[in-house]
């Protein structure tokens, strides 16, 4: 093996009903269906553990549910194939990505890789593909810091790699949209990491600041700090100087608990705040028991949403079901993002005409154009090459129903035909 740039080289799904499907995954535990002809090797890449585990939760459920699916092959111009699906834990760090990823190339010779969640996951992920002619279907990134954070060109993008979810314009529209029905003084907070969220969030030309200006906000940034950070008194302080009245930011789950909880013992109470990546799922905010109460933040599927998956015809309503009745856990957003992976490979496979050839299965990556659990998915559509951006609505977590929290979609004037479900609060 021959390490270039930090790159190894090598050149040359679910049903939702499936309650009964063994729930069980390990480090590259391998999961097969047998079939008559050859085996498409699936690749899946996600953080399993570390602190963004949460990304992961529903994973073992949609790859059970993907053994049931093709249990008995998928057939391709009338030869039938065997698919196999092995798991691999990118640990939240982005250099175990690289590893596995490299790994899942050159150990098993997968003919394909799917990967998710944040890009600390899948970019390093995606440029192992990239470099070794292998494709690459990734989400849970937003477009901007996949795309350019790579290296991408507007003018020519990736060979390899294609990427579907929203971008950072959406989520500031959807923030704004949630702030403007609250009474403040538009004065905001921004909890941006070191890290390639976090930088290209906070990034002066691409990020938050000239929209939000555009818009009459006021942003005060402290600057990029470290994720795991166990202190954050001068962000806080920061932000009661500028007499903050919203807080945003794209944090890991256990920073803004630090943080949340700190803001609260120093006094520092804002009337919104609408944070990305931290608190998406509920096992987060549980953990900070009722002050967990109208937090807001984006969201990017729920049972609400008016899709259904291509495999199997479920809506995100028995998608999100099946989860619950499998597992007796509350629904998560990955969940639909982790079908619909699955979802993209298997009609590129399908459209390849030979999934064992790279370049076929490529070229059919890029003219994917597919109605999934998620929505639509075209690669053609842009912003740039190898890019479909999906619906983005937001939303606040309320205390009550049938779990501690549910949450409540509030803001859907990007994406209209998802339902909202009450209107914007301010935190009290």
């Amino acid at each position: 093996m021959t390490k270039t740039t930090g790159l190894i080289t090598r050149r040359g799904l679910i049903r939702s009903g499936v309650a009964s499907a063994t729930l069980v995954s390990s480090l590259g535990f391998t999961r097969m269906a047998h079939a008559q002809a050859g085996v498409i090797k699936i690749g899946f890449v996600s953080p399993k553990t570390g602190p963004l585990a949460g990304f992961a939760e529903s994973d073992d459920y949609i790859v059970a549910g993907i053994d049931a699916v093709f249990a008995d092959g998928i057939t391709i111009d009338g030869t039938t194939y065997g698919v196999e699906v092995i798991v691999k834990d990118s640990q939240s760090n982005p250099n175990r990505a690289a590893d596995v990823a490299a790994e899942l190339i050159l150990e098993h010779g997968v003919n394909l890789i799917v990967v998710s969640s944040t890009p600390e996951t899948t970019n390093p992920v995606a440029d192992q593909c990239e470099v070794n002619g292998v494709p690459c279907i990734s989400t849970v990134a937003p477009w901007q810091p996949w795309f350019f954070t790579r290296g991408g060109n507007p003018e020519q993008g990736f060979r390899y790699t294609y990427n579907f979810f929203w971008g950072i314009e959406d989520v500031i529209a959807v923030f704004t949209e949630m702030w403007s029905a609250l009474d403040t003084n538009k004065a905001v907070g921004g909890m941006f990491p070191n890290d390639g969220d976090g930088n290209a969030w906070g990034d002066p030309e691409l990020g938050f600041p000239k929209p939000l200006a555009a818009q009459g906000f006021t942003l005060t940034d402290p600057g990029r700090y470290q994720n795991l950070s166990d202190d954050f008194t001068a962000q806080i302080s920061a932000f009661k100087a500028a007499d903050t009245q919203i807080v945003t930011g794209v944090m890991i789950p256990p920073d803004f608990t630090t943080f949340w909880n700190q803001a609260a013992q120093q006094g520092f109470r804002p009337k919104a705040a609408t944070v990305a990546k931290a608190i998406l799922f509920p096992v987060t905010v549980e953990a900070l028991g009722d002050a967990g109460h109208n937090l807001s933040s984006e969201v990017w599927w729920t049972p609400s949403h008016p899709f259904a998956s291509s495999i199997t015809g479920d809506s995100a309503q028995a998608l999100a079901a099946g989860y619950t009745e499998a597992t007796g856990r509350q629904w998560t957003q990955p969940i639909g993002f982790a079908h619909a992976l699955f979802e993209v490979a298997a009609d590129a496979l399908a459209r390849s005409g030979d999934p064992m050839d790279p370049e076929k299965v490529t070229d059919a990556l890029a003219e994917t154009n597919i109605n999934t659990v998620v929505g639509p998915v075209n690669f053609k559509t842009g912003p740039v090459p190898n890019v479909s951006k999906t619906p983005l609505v937001g939303g606040q977590w309320r205390l009550g129903g049938e779990f501690k929290y549910d949450m409540v979609v509030t803001a859907n004037g990007n994406a209209p035909d998802i339902p909202t479900g009450g209107t914007m609060e301010a935190i009290s």
